[in-house]
């Protein structure tokens, strides 16, 4: 179904279309913040994959009295 989607005629004529919608003016603007916020994006999931990780070496750093420490004051 989607086989011959990305052709490069096709993706001429969806050039051509954002071209007369937006304006020769306003593409470079889209562009760059379609690009900064995949940025963005991506660098969120990568802080989000190392988050659990940290927690998981603190928890393993901590020496058992202090755990249960912390339990007991829960």
């Amino acid at each position: 179904m989607f086989e011959g989607l990305f052709q490069p005629m096709h993706m001429l004529i969806i050039l051509v279309i954002a071209l007369v919608v937006f304006g020769p003016g306003k593409l470079p603007e889209l562009g760059a913040g379609l690009g900064k916020s995949l940025r963005e994006f991506k660098k969120a999931l990568s802080e989000a994959e190392k988050q659990p990780m940290l927690e998981n070496k603190a928890a393993e750093n901590k020496k058992p009295e202090e755990t249960v420490a912390q339990n007991k004051s829960v």
